[in-house]
């Protein structure tokens, strides 16, 4: 085991076809080395009154050995058998406190050296924080434990004695009285974990037929035996507890059950807790396996009231739209003291049927005794909900074979009135998105709408203001009367500026906090009177990053026209010392496919060419430092019209965008058309098989953690809904596995060893490769050990940039003649 942690296992392809072979890691060009161990930038929480900022310096990368620690793979989950916990999680390493807006940053005091802190949360009345503290152990002594913050004297203790449960990441929550916590905890006295079966007792069996159809896509990490069910319900079964802030004291609510979640009413006196239960599924993972709803009393953990118990979800009909039957989406109305709400489905769930009305939402109020009453009909599927007060919610709805939205204002206290239409159009049309309405946390410690004027008629839209230009956010206000709109603050060139909170919406002062960052300045959080342009006080002062080697990395976005007519964006980054005369350089260029029913919405611009460019793990502008052109965030929309599907005519749309950003790099003098290589992730790795075997743009492709027999997939992938059945001749064409004889461009191959993404199987690029090295194609084929889907520890992040470095130096910058495809 030492050993495999201390290397990479390679599948090796030459031309005489090597066999596996061990391999040490490799490290890339110390320019590239460099640039992704910048250290990471910390991450903040606001106190919902908006006085003081919790900053969160966050872990460095993981080693490979912290990565293969021990992990269970159940129900969809992974989980840490040494601490009870979820696997792979991105800790904070500690905790600072910052009073708006001048006030000093102050360390937390009282945690133990190398904290590793995750799900942080504020107490309604902002006194104090709770968060977990994960302990990893040596052995089966890891645990995770529930800790707080006092806010005044910034000191931190351990309030529970008894380890959480955190198996869903959720283990605690804040009663609005803010002296008590609901926790999740390990069920005591629960004995050692049971072993696997000595001999199998006999096989694990599954039965389908009765005309019931119970299509599911690809899941990973799924149950697989009997034993598998009992350390499920071994490490996924709890006791919630009610926990005195003031002493840690814990009294038990219930009995112990799979909880996945136990969430207080506003009020504080009752508590809604969703069990799962059996049978379990081997084909489904854990949010579609039968679950009880149960209101709690809260003082004395006496039952009140099912309010459902579900079956298996196992016959939801295909469709981005499809939902279960029977209530679904239960939650507390945030807004009154203790009124439960959920979702209906009218048309059986399938998006295919016929149906005036698609969903209806019901409530239901304390003592729970009464029928419940219907609130609203849709139209559409249920899509969201945000409350207001006694005579203001809205209430989002979809459709996703035309990409239909409509958000209405709804009045509560009218139940089963029309609905009034207050936004209503296309997901794709950025230009007139209208942005979000803008939600804090109340005295209850619950997200409701923040509402202004006179009357409390208007709202606060936060946006991120698509445009032409590219992004430029703002904060509206929206007269719910009137039904006019009047624009605060919208960010100017040449920074790129996001709202993040309202500060202050009751006076002239109109006070925002904004996160504000430039081409050559590192992101940081500011104070923003939007009545006065040039008013912000800086809050964080975060460094530069790449302060060591230059600071910035210079961005300039393409637009242009793909050969339909299309519009098409690119970001292009240069070499920092780079001049026209060098002339057309060797080009690396990622991209990434989007479906969309539009064309003119499938050319809208994203992104703004004044935000900071932040380099993770799998950003191809780490080469120019390496003297590429590189050629980032192409877009690549597919789009189907009307009654065509966008993936009918994938291939050539495919081929065509690449050819267009192509051409513009050639014509700006920047790319060498003869010396470009093209990498994607996930399905950006399905769009670079399909561009080698399609095309003869260019001289070798990186695919990490693709998905490349569609086969594999057959209900449905991405944005496309139909069945394998109902479009086999379009699931054939867009398989590159169908396709190995073609391909004569070198292609790459890397993938997790324990990828967790539905669709993308380690074997999908194992067989890929298997059916190259058949044919005779130059490919390599890189397994990752112990990771998932996406890169973590550090030795593979490095080794990935090495194999890349390496495949673009041999391939791309002075490429040996290959034969054309």
């Amino acid at each position: 085991m030492k050993k495999l942690l201390l290397s990479v296992t390679l599948l090796l392809a030459t031309v005489a076809g090597a066999q596996a072979q061990e391999f040490k890691y490799q490290t890339p060009p110390k320019a590239i080395q460099d640039i992704l161990l910048a250290p990471p930038t910390p991450r903040v929480s606001l106190s919902s009154d908006g006085r003081v900022l919790a900053l969160l310096p966050m872990q460095d990368f993981p080693t490979v050995a912290e990565l293969a620690a021990p992990e269970l793979r159940l129900a969809g989950l992974r989980l840490n058998p040494r601490t009870n916990g979820q696997s792979r999680v991105n800790y904070a390493v500690g905790i600072k406190l910052k009073t708006l807006p001048n006030g000093a940053e102050v360390e937390v005091k009282g945690l133990p050296a190398q904290a590793r802190i995750s799900g942080l949360s504020w107490s309604p009345d902002n006194k104090t924080i709770a968060f977990a503290l994960t302990t990893p152990g040596s052995g089966t002594d890891g645990r995770v434990e529930l800790w707080v913050a006092d806010v005044a004297t910034a000191t931190a203790r351990r309030l529970l004695a008894t380890p959480l449960n955190d198996t869903f990441g959720n283990a605690f929550e804040w009663v609005s009285d803010s002296k008590t916590l609901l926790a999740c905890t390990v069920p005591a006295g629960r004995g050692a974990a049971p072993a696997a079966d000595a001999a199998p007792t006999g096989p694990a069996v599954q039965e389908s037929g009765g005309g019931k159809k119970t299509a599911a896509p690809t899941y990973q990490d799924l149950m697989k035996s009997p034993t598998d069910e009992r350390l499920f319900d071994y490490y996924a079964t709890s006791q919630l507890v009610k926990v005195s802030l003031a002493d840690g004291a814990a009294q038990p609510l219930g009995q112990p059950g799979v909880i996945q979640s136990a969430s207080p009413s506003p009020d504080g006196k009752y508590v809604l807790v969703r069990t799962r239960h059996r049978p379990y599924s081997y084909t489904l993972p854990i949010n579609r396996f039968p679950q009880r709803l149960d209101v709690l009393d809260l003082a004395s953990g006496a039952p009140v009231k099912t309010v459902a118990d579900l079956p298996l979800a196992d016959a939801v009909p295909i469709g981005n739209d499809a939902a279960p039957t029977g209530p679904r989406n239960h939650a507390w109305r945030a807004d009154v003291p203790a009124t439960i709400y959920y979702v209906e489905a009218q048309d059986g769930g399938n998006p295919k049927t016929k149906a005036e009305i698609r969903d209806k939402l019901f409530t239901i109020e304390a003592p729970f005794t009464g029928a419940p009453q219907e609130l609203a009909a849709l139209p559409l599927r249920f899509g969201g909900l945000s409350w207001g007060n006694g005579q203001l919610a809205l209430v989002d709805g979809y459709r996703w074979a035309d990409r239909h939205q409509t958000t209405w204002q709804l009045n509560p206290s009218k139940p089963a009135a029309p609905l009034t239409v207050l936004f209503d159009g296309s997901s794709e049309d950025k230009y007139k998105d209208p942005g979000t309405p803008y939600e804090y946390r109340n005295a209850q410690g619950k997200s409701v709408l923040l509402t202004g004027g006179p009357m409390g008629q208007s709202i606060y839209l936060l946006g991120t203001g698509a445009s032409p230009e590219g992004d430029r956010p703002f904060v509206d206000e929206l007269d719910l009367i009137a039904k006019k709109t009047t624009r605060w603050w919208r960010s100017q060139a040449p920074v790129y500026e996001v709202p993040v909170a309202i500060i202050d919406a009751s006076g002239k002062k109109r006070q925002l906090l904004t996160r504000r960052e430039s081409p050559t300045q590192s992101p940081n959080y500011y104070l923003r009177d939007a009545t006065k342009k040039d008013k912000l006080t800086a809050v964080t002062k975060f460094p530069n990053p790449y302060a060591a080697f230059g600071g910035s990395f210079k961005k300039q976005v393409l637009k242009y026209k793909r050969a339909d007519g299309v519009d098409l964006t690119a970001n292009l980054y240069l070499p920092p010392n780079y001049k026209k005369s060098d002339g057309p350089l060797p080009t690396f260029m990622s991209a990434y496919p989007l479906e969309f029913k539009d064309k003119s919405t499938a050319g809208q611009v994203t992104g703004s060419p004044y935000a900071f460019t932040r380099i993770g793990g799998g950003s191809p502008v780490f080469w120019v430092t390496q003297g590429y052109a590189v050629l980032e965030n192409v877009s690549v929309p597919i789009v189907g019209e009307g009654s065509k599907d966008p993936n009918d005519t994938y291939i050539e749309q495919l081929v065509s965008s690449a050819k267009a950003a192509i051409d513009e790099g050639a014509r700006l003098g920047v790319v060498d058309p003869a010396r470009v290589g093209v990498m994607g992730h996930s399905y950006g790795a399905f769009m670079t098989a399909n561009l080698l075997t399609h095309s003869n743009l260019f001289k070798a492709g990186i695919a990490r953690s693709g998905a490349y027999n569609r086969t594999l997939t057959p209900y449905g992938f991405q944005g496309e809904e139909r069945s394998y059945w109902e479009a086999p001749e379009v699931y054939n064409a867009m398989s590159p596995f169908n396709y190995v004889n073609k391909i004569k461009t070198p292609i790459l191959l890397i993938h997790g060893e324990a990828d967790n993404n539905t669709g993308t199987y380690p074997i999908q690029s194992e067989r890929y490769y298997a059916a190259l090295k058949g044919q005779g194609a130059t490919a390599r084929y890189v397994v990752l050990p112990a990771e998932a889907h996406g890169y973590a520890a550090r030795e593979n992040l490095l080794h990935v940039l090495w194999e890349t470095n390496a495949w673009l130096e041999k391939y791309v910058k002075a490429p040996a003649p290959q034969p054309a495809n």
